[in-house]
């Protein structure tokens, strides 16, 4: 689908994009990107290395991310390493070796995941969300990438020739290519979509760090009760422990990060499990909560407009439960399809048409998975019992049968794709 001739993408002061047709890059584009978190760097870096003048809005006074860990799967790996990221993400994580699920009440091991032993080519990564926020940066701004702060973006007009941003501050801007990465509360995802009122789940999640015990070991442990469930790994060395504790009640909390609630709160919703997890909870000084939405994927995450046009990625385009460490993933997979499609076409209907088609079907299946598994962790009686059965028994039988069934995800390298 690449184009062999040279094209260009008219503006008002003349031809905003120049594509080559030797290396087809992106020479001079000017482009603004909205948010700078993993969606946001990493498609920065990306344009950024093919030639594009990127800007990115970032509405905090410093590039730095809240929250605990995450996990970069091999299908996000693969696009940090193809955007020259491969040797910092490897000094900033640890390579997990397995993932166990185990039953929260006894701790008894359920199902153990050997990555390493099943998957030794593959790299599964536990860091800090800083940490990689850390790395995207560095190479945003080693490509060249201009970040500009206290950028927080109140409105987002599309009844124009160009898009049309006005900050907090009163400023108004109209780029030629706006490309929304900002987010659950995206504000180009409105303007694109309209507004859709999320839908409350009846769970909340918990996230705190802990110091971490000195033998601790780089596995992906989720601990299984009836009506909740908690993840934990080790970050940064295995010096801290990350954790995501998640609970199904019917009080709704509100959506994002930044709400501090009480330890204790935490420790009465999981007393009734194993001693492992209740020792890890008694370290809790500082703990956040915050209610977890079901967003629809996005229906439109694109469009051209008459002097100018408009993406989405990322959260702003199809937000995800965690229970599937893809988030940031998917983000990274946005980046470059977005990117190579851009280079490829240009911001046109046909790329940004290509771009959703691309990426909206695994996206909505990655979304699907993520609910699923929600369900599959907070069982109760007697299902909870018959599903762990079947669990133990099954990987005796065919240990890599478990891992097996997500090929499809962490087996998929979008850098390999053909075409865009």
């Amino acid at each position: 689908m690449r184009r062999t001739v040279a094209q260009g993408y008219a503006g008002p002061q003349g031809p905003a994009f120049a594509f080559a047709g030797d290396g087809m890059r992106l020479n001079g584009a000017e482009i603004t990107v909205l948010g700078a978190g993993v969606a946001g760097l990493a498609l920065a870096r990306a344009l950024a290395l093919k030639g594009a003048a990127v800007t990115v809005l970032e509405q905090a006074e410093a590039i730095r991310e809240v929250g605990a860990g995450l996990q970069i799967t091999p299908n996000g790996a693969a696009v940090l390493k193809a955007l020259g990221l491969g040797p910092a993400l490897e000094a900033a994580s640890m390579r997990s070796r397995a993932v166990e699920l185990r039953d929260g009440l006894d701790g008894d091991l359920v199902l153990r995941m050997d990555l390493a032993r099943l998957r030794p080519a593959m790299g599964w990564h536990l860091l800090h969300r800083a940490d990689l926020i850390e790395v995207l940066a560095a190479g945003a701004r080693a490509a060249g990438v201009q970040v500009r702060l206290l950028q927080k973006v109140e409105t987002v007009d599309l009844s124009g020739a160009r898009p049309r941003l006005v900050t907090a501050q009163g400023a108004e801007m109209s780029p030629t290519l706006l490309i929304g990465a900002d987010g659950l509360h995206s504000k180009l995802r409105g303007a694109l979509n309209g507004m859709v009122a999320p839908f409350f789940t009846r769970q909340v999640a918990w996230r705190c760090l802990i110091p971490a015990e000195p033998d601790a070991a780089p596995v992906a442990e989720v601990h299984m009760g009836v009506g909740r469930h908690l993840v934990s790994y080790p970050l940064r060395g295995g010096t801290i422990r990350n954790i995501v504790a998640v609970e199904e009640r019917n009080r709704w909390v509100e959506e994002g990060w930044n709400t501090q609630d009480d330890p204790m709160s935490l420790r009465l919703a999981f007393e009734s499990f194993g001693p492992r997890v209740r020792g890890w909870l008694d370290q809790a000084a500082e703990v956040w909560l915050w209610g977890l939405f079901r967003h629809p994927v996005a229906q439109h995450w694109g469009r051209v407009l008459p002097e100018g046009a408009v993406a989405i990625l990322g959260d702003a385009a199809h937000p995800t439960l965690p229970f599937l460490a893809q988030g940031a993933n998917m983000a990274l997979e946005d980046a470059w399809v977005l990117a190579e499609t851009l280079e490829a076409l240009g911001p046109t209907a046909e790329a940004l048409a290509a771009y959703q088609a691309a990426r909206a079907p695994r996206c909505a299946r990655i979304v699907a998975a993520a609910n699923g598994n929600a369900r599959a962790y907070h069982l109760g009686s007697p299902l909870r019992e018959v599903a762990h059965l079947g669990l133990r028994l099954g990987s005796k039988i065919a240990p890599a049968a478990p891992l097996k069934r997500f090929d499809w995800l962490h087996g998929f390298d979008v850098t390999a794709q053909p075409g865009v």
